[in-house]
Formats: C-alpha cells, structure tokens, sequence
C-alpha cells in the first residue's frame, strides 16, 4: 500500500467500545473537505454507507499501516503520512483531522482495543503473508496431498516420534521468545561442524513441541553443547551409552515451569521434554548426528531423545550453579553426559553417615564395581533422603567430602581377575587406594517428589584420559 491515499484514515473494529464511541464522528469526518478511507477489521456494518468504506477482512491494510490499537486515525498529504492518533482523544482527533469542533459532546478520552494484528496466532501469519520475516533458511515446499508431518518422518528430520512442522509463522512465534538476532551465529555442530543459527535451534525448538518462553534455556544447552570440554562430538560416536542430560537452575526454570518435583526425571511436563528433544533434534538436523550413522551406540539410551530437568533449590542445600561459581540469582544450564537412572532405595537409615554409606555402595556399581576413574556420575537426592542429612547439619559439601572419602576403593579387590572377574583396573595397582571418581567427577543435585526414599544415580560417560566429557555449565540469557 505505496502510497498511501491522502486525506483521512480510520482504522477500526465494530468489537471495539471506543470504535462505537467514534462511528457517528465518520460522516463529520467523511464531510470535513478531505477524502476519507475507513479501513473495518472485523463487521462490514461498521461505517456501512459511507463511499470510502473498506473491509479489511485479510487485515493486510491494517498490517501495512502498522496498527497496533483501535480506533486509529491517520492523516496522508502527498501519499506520506504526516499525523497519527489512536484510541479516543478529542484535541487528538481535532487537531488530526482539522475539525476544531469534531466530538465536542463526548468524553474527552477514552483508550482504545488491541488490533486485530496482535492477536495470537495472527501476528506471525501477517508477516509470512505480507512482510519480510527475515528468515534464511532454505523452505521446503510440499505437494498438496503431502502431509507435513509424515514428510518430516521420510525427510529424516525426526528422532522417531511425530515433530511439529516448523512453518515461517511458527517459527517467527518462537523467536519472540528471545532477543537474540536470527542470524547470530552460536558455533558449530558436530559432527559436520554446520554454523549453528538462532534461527535454526528455533526451527528445532518448534519441532520439538517447545513454547517461546523456552528458547532462551534451549539456546544456552545448545551453546554449552558446543564447548569443547563436553565433547559432544564425542558423546556421540562412543559405543556406551550417553546422551546430553540438561539441568536447570534459577529463577527462570521456575518461571518458565520445569519440572523439579515429582516424576522429575520422567515424562508428563512439557517443558521438561521439549527442551530435551530441541537439544538433541538440533544436534540430529544441524549437526547430522544420527544413530547408525555418527551415532554408534551399542544400545543407548531413551534420555536420548530427552533428559532435563530443574533442580530443587527449595532448601538450604546450595544449587548447583552456585557450586559451580554463578549468582545464586542467575539462571543457569549444567550440560551431563547422563547414561540410563539407576534408582537407590534406602528406606531404613536415618543417620547421614548410614545412608551416605548407601549411597557410596550404590555409587561403586557405575560403570563397572571394578573399575575407577572411568566415567563421571550424577546422584539426585530425594527430599526426603536430603532431609536425613539437612536435619542433621550436613550441607551438601559436606556428603559430597564424605561420599568421597568412602568412594576411595582398595586396589586389591579392583585389579584385573581379583574375585574371579576378568574386567578391572591394571595389577599395578594392587595394594593402592583408587578414587571411584576423578576429582570434580561426582556431582549432586537436589530433586524429585516430597514422599519417598528413593534417590538416583546417573552415571556419565568417560571422564578420565585425553578424551571423555566434562560437565559444562552456561548462564541463561535472554
């Protein structure tokens, strides 16, 4: 709409009270000397019989006007636009119109409605539509009896559960959930090393299932996935058993509504599952990592299609990101490469020191009960269990000094056919002390339902030698 039609515009919907407040000024407006186009968004009866009445049924006018609020009135000289006013305002619309004695016997002010433009779902079709949505990734045209979804399936785009079509409009829904450019560049994705845009993990954020609001904690997985000392690339070729377990930590989990509590581990929470799977579909359709390709776990695990969760910080236990030298006031994402769950059921201590004994004893079973140093672990400790060692004064640091104190194993029972068992540590290192977990390598986190005493260990992929994952954390911005 290049150029504009000079004289007077009017921009409203019969849905809105200020419009009907407006509607009998339209033939003053219409008799006023200038030309008068009256754009309608939703009734034809609104402004019916007046000659420059338009029905904007598509809102394309409204769009190109950029119409935000109802009533809007607009004056045009020579094709530009040299005034605006919306809603009601009775100097406002004299002083727009030229009319000193327009509206005199209403109310002086009055505010106005949302445009039809901004309501949800339409936004983003407009743009699609009739504007430029500044996207620049290649689109995929589909023949009509196609349907989209089994089109990702044939495509490969999917990890084997039904994605939701990332068409322009939903993915410009999504990129409102960050202030970051669509062009901006996070790294690159192993294994083909492919620059990794914010516009593409919003593409697989979509896929994913994921609402805006949970870009921003996707954006941060993906970047902390590409930091070298996770190894990602890594993660993905070796033969055991790990995938990418995203924790969440600070306010914004909360806000946003990741589970921490109970079932966290587990399915039934939508942020908990879609972030998860937009990590991995980005890794799959950015970076080509997939399984019997790249891929070649002997027979993974299903936290590969999705592993997150919050961490409970509800207590006087320090969060995780703390730990790990953030504000306790930021939002963070801690990257773990996590194997399968293997559950701890202790329901009879009521010490600290026995069930911290437990858990050691659980703790010597990851990877191997005769092997140390060979993977990192993850233990999640129940509130019911955490209260067995708050109640008693034992912070977090503190169990952790004493799970690694009993986590320091005696190399005679761990040597290479010590027991009758073949695997093991080299007999060199017979008659030596051998910590289960390099330092660093056993982390603790807080999380799960209020009843039960039940904990968790999750065991993480090869920490030790010149490969191997380390956990990463990155902090959460907008």
């Amino acid at each position: 709409m290049n150029p504009l039609p000079d004289g007077l515009i009017v921009v409203a919907k019969a849905e809105c009270p200020t419009c009907t407040l407006v509607e009998p000024l339209l033939r003053e407006l219409a008799q006023g000397g200038l030309p008068l186009t009256v754009y309608v968004q939703d009734d034809p009866a609104y402004g019916a019989g007046l000659p420059g009445q338009v029905l904007d049924a598509t809102l394309e006018q409204s769009f190109r006007l950029g119409i935000e609020i109802v009533p809007t009135l607009i004056r045009v000289v020579a094709g530009r636009e040299v005034a605006r006013t919306y809603g009601w305002h009775r100097g406002d619309w004299q002083q727009v119109s030229g009319l000193p004695g327009l509206g005199a016997a209403l109310p002086e002010l009055r505010p106005g409605c949302g445009s039809k433009t901004l309501e949800p779902g339409i936004a983003e079709d407009l743009i699609v539509r009739f504007g430029d949505t500044g996207l620049s990734a290649r689109q995929v045209a589909l023949g009509d009896a196609e349907d989209a979804i089994e089109a990702c399936f044939d495509r490969g785009w999917t990890d084997g559960l039904p994605v939701v079509p990332p068409t322009p409009a939903r993915v410009l829904r999504m990129l409102q959930g960050t202030t970051r450019a669509p062009g901006e560049v996070l790294g690159m994705v192993p294994p083909d090393l492919s620059p990794c845009t914010v516009e593409k993990v919003a593409i697989n954020a979509v896929m994913a299932g994921c609402k805006p609001e949970y870009l921003p904690v996707v954006l941060a997985a993906v970047e902390a996935a590409l930091i070298d000392e996770f190894g990602m690339h890594g993660i993905l070729c070796t033969t055991m058993f790990a995938g990418p377990l995203v924790i969440v930590n600070g306010p914004l989990a909360r806000r946003v509504g990741i589970n921490s509590g109970v079932n966290a581990l587990g399915q039934g929470h939508r942020a908990n599952a879609s972030i998860g799977r937009a990590l991995q579909l980005v890794i799959r359709n950015v970076g080509g990592g997939r399984p019997g390709e790249v891929d070649r776990a002997t027979l993974g695990t299903p936290g590969k299609y999705t592993f997150c969760f919050a961490e409970a910080e509800d207590s006087v236990w320090e969060p995780l990101s703390v730990e790990r030298g953030f504000p306790r006031e930021a939002s963070t994402v801690t990257l773990f490469a996590g194997e399968g769950v293997q559950g701890v059921v202790d329901q009879k201590s009521r010490t600290p020191e026995s069930l911290a004994r437990s858990f050691a004893l659980c703790l010597r079973a990851v990877d191997h009960p005769k092997l140390a140093m060979a993977g990192d672990a993850l233990l999640v400790v129940s509130p019911d269990h955490c209260r067995v060692f708050i109640e008693a004064g034992w912070s977090k640091a503190r169990l952790l000094a004493e799970l690694t104190e009993l986590l320091l194993l005696p190399g005679d029972e761990m040597v290479v056919g010590a027991g009758g068992i073949a695997e093991g540590l080299p007999a060199s290192l017979a008659g030596k002390p051998c910590p289960k977990f390099r330092p660093g390598g056993l982390l603790i986190v807080r999380a799960g339902g209020g009843a039960g005493l039940f904990s968790a260990i999750i065991a993480g992929w090869a920490a030790s030698g010149p490969v191997g994952s380390i956990p990463v954390t990155k902090e959460i911005t907008a």
